[in-house]
C-alpha cells in the first residue's frame, strides 16, 4: 500500500461512485471503497474502476465505515488518508490542497470547507453546535478531510466507535487529543445521486441535533475544560 490512500465509505451510491474514481484515477492514488451492506452494485462499480473493496455484512453508518477504512490503512502502513464522499460532491482536483498542510507540517488533520453550501437546516444545526462546543470552524460536517497518521491512530481508537457521524464528535476527539487543525477552502458541487442522509427533513435533523447534544453533553473525548478552551484552527484563504 502506498503512504497516501483516499478511503470513500459508500452506501447505493452506484449511480455516482464511477464518476468519483474516474476523476480520481487522473491523479493517480490508491483507493479504498468500504461498501457499507449496499443493496446495488456498490462494490461492482468500485472495483471495475480500479478500487479496492472492503464489504461489510452488517450497515456500520458512514463514520462506522470510514473507521473500517481507517484502520485497515493503518495495518497496511499508510501514513496519510483521505477522505471523501462517494456522491459526487468533492472534487478529487482539490486533494492537493488538502495534503499540503499535511507536508508542511502545520497540521494533523486538514478539512476540506465549503461553507457557502449549507441549506438553512444545516445552517441552524452548524450554529448551535458551533455554540455549545465552542468549535470555531467554518464547516462542522464536511467530510472531505485528510489525516496524517496520529490523528488515523487516534480516530481508528474503540473511543472513536462510539461516533455515529464524522463531524462534531470526532472534531471534539481531536480537540481534546491536542490535534492541529486546519481548514482548506474548496468548491464543494451538487450530489449526483440521492439526498443527504441527515440534512433531508426536519425530523432527521433534529434526531441528528438530539443525538449530536447529547454525545456533546457527554463530552466525548474527555476534554475537561470543554467550555474553556477553544479549537484552533487556521482558517481557509479566501479566493476573490
Amino acid at each position: 500500500m502506498s503512504d497516501t490512500v483516499i478511503v470513500i465509505p459508500a452506501r447505493n451510491e452506484a449511480p455516482a461512485l464511477g464518476g468519483v474514481l474516474q476523476e480520481i484515477r487522473k491523479i493517480s492514488m490508491q483507493v479504498i471503497v468500504v461498501d457499507d451492506a449496499s443493496s446495488d452494485e456498490t462494490s461492482h462499480v468500485a472495483r471495475e474502476n480500479g478500487a479496492e473493496v472492503l464489504s461489510l455484512v452488517i450497515q456500520l453508518g458512514a463514520w462506522g465505515a470510514t473507521q473500517t477504512g481507517l484502520r485497515y490503512a493503518l495495518r497496511q502502513g499508510a501514513q496519510t488518508v483521505i477522505t471523501l464522499d462517494a456522491d459526487g460532491q468533492h472534487e478529487p482536483a482539490h486533494i492537493v490542497d488538502l495534503l499540503r498542510p499535511l507536508h508542511e507540517g502545520t497540521a494533523d488533520v486538514v478539512i476540506g470547507s465549503c461553507p457557502m453550501r449549507v441549506s438553512a437546516l444545516r445552517r441552524l444545526a452548524w450554529n448551535y453546535f458551533r455554540w455549545l462546543t465552542r468549535l470555531r470552524m467554518d464547516d462542522l460536517t464536511s467530510g472531505f478531510r485528510a489525516y496524517n497518521r496520529r490523528a488515523m491512530e487516534i480516530l481508528a481508537s474503540r473511543e472513536a466507535t462510539l461516533l455515529d457521524y464524522q463531524d462534531v464528535g470526532v472534531l471534539m476527539i481531536m480537540r481534546a487529543k491536542g490535534l492541529r487543525v486546519s481548514e482548506v477552502a474548496v468548491e464543494i458541487g451538487l450530489r449526483r445521486n440521492g439526498v443527504s442522509r441527515v440534512f433531508h427533513s426536519w425530523w432527521v435533523v433534529m434526531r441528528y441535533m438530539i443525538e449530536t447534544t447529547v454525545l456533546c453533553l457527554a463530552n466525548v473525548g474527555g476534554q475537561t475544560s470543554l467550555q474553556k478552551r477553544d479549537l484552533e484552527v487556521e482558517q481557509p484563504e479566501r479566493t476573490p
